[in-house]
């Protein structure tokens, strides 16, 4: 199967000769190709019965790495099922403009920011408004800056509770299908985007951009409300961890062309193939690459972190949502994710394969 390392390692040289990356690119991709390799380093697997040992490779732990998030994932799900209360939720995306994408381009922290605030802000705003609430929800939400076909394409993915804790401390639950109008939603974003958008103090004038953006719809999608909450990270899940593309979804590397899947939305969901020089396909994924140290997960309302300990015990008991904290190990993540015999000896094909304890020396 051919993978993003395997692009990177064909191409990578010719493609530094004709661009420079910054920093946080080359160190992206100098830890995808290192990435279970003996570069990291290894550690040895030893079969509980036979004996038969061999070599794994480390992992790089990038969160650029296709080959790093599954388990990071299935981490960040069992954390975050311990926040969860009784309630529908709903999945809200949100949009800019494409006359916007230069701009985030060039700023990227200062306006990956303004982004988060803006969404964040323009619910929370609206939720308070007794018309459609009345209350402060709970939000999650996840910056993505990628389409389909690895076009660069900004927008927040947000999952919102469908009721929130009132001023007076009494659980406020949604009697509608989705209690913020949509329509209501786009018109509040891009006025409090483009407000936070002309206070900005960068290097250089947004005042011609704002104006022309006025005139644009700002595209909010909100998806059918989950029936059963159990399932709502899981499905959060998916979005938090992703990476620009996938390796399963790599075809084939020939002829300095990168042959994958994607799905065209616009064309009744079909999966399709799409064909990119190796130099393109890099230069597309190295668009996705965050700034260094820059937080793609955030949570505000009742799931901020200041004093989200207290907020969240009151919320569960108003809801009368029970708690259940489990201790779950690494190998019971690792089965769940892979099956039982995830390890099992390729030698006698009956024990399983463990790390061996690092020999003591003498």
């Amino acid at each position: 199967m051919v993978e993003v390392s395997d692009i990177f390692a064909a191409h990578m040289d010719d493609y530094r000769q004709s661009r420079r990356l910054g920093p946080v690119e080359n160190k992206a991709v100098c830890s995808i190709l290192a990435c279970r390799t003996s570069a990291l380093g290894a550690h040895i697997d030893r079969c509980d019965s036979c004996g038969h040992e061999k070599i794994s490779y480390n992992s790089c732990r990038n969160r650029h790495c296709p080959k790093c998030q599954s388990f990071a994932k299935e981490v960040w799900i069992d954390k975050q099922k311990q926040n969860l209360v009784s309630t529908q939720y709903f999945h809200v995306v949100f949009t800019v403009p494409t006359e916007l994408q230069s701009a985030l381009l060039r700023h990227q922290t200062a306006l990956y920011n303004l982004l988060f605030k803006a969404t964040a802000e323009t619910v929370i705003e609206l939720c308070a408004d007794r018309k459609y609430l009345g209350a402060k929800p709970g939000i999650t939400a996840v910056l993505h800056t990628w389409g389909q076909s690895l076009n660069y394409h900004p927008h927040i993915h947000m999952l919102v509770t469908g009721g929130g804790l009132t001023a007076c401390g009494k659980w406020q639950a949604s009697r509608k299908k989705f209690f913020l109008p949509v329509r209501v939603l786009s018109k509040k974003f891009r006025g409090k985007f483009l407000y936070l958008l002309s206070r900005e103090k960068l290097s250089e004038n947004f005042n011609t951009l704002i104006r022309k953006l006025r005139g644009k719809d700002w595209i909010v999608y909100c998806k059918p409300p989950f029936g059963n909450a159990g399932k709502v990270v899981e499905y959060l899940g998916r979005y938090t961890h992703r990476v620009a593309i996938s390796n399963n979804r790599i075809i084939q590397l020939e002829g300095g062309r990168v042959f994958f899947r994607f799905r065209d939305y616009a064309d009744g969901n079909q999966t399709k193939i799409m064909t990119l020089s190796a130099h393109e396909f890099i230069r597309r994924f190295l668009l996705h690459v965050l700034p260094a140290g820059f937080r793609k997960i955030r949570h505000y309302g009742i799931f901020a972190s200041r004093d989200k300990t207290m907020r969240l015990k009151l919320c569960r008991r108003l809801t009368g949502t029970k708690q259940t904290i489990q201790s779950i190990s690494t190998m019971d993540r690792l089965i769940s994710l892979f099956g039982a015999d995830f390890n099992l000896c390729p030698c006698c094909k009956n024990g399983h394969m463990a790390r061996a304890p690092p020999s003591s020396g003498n």
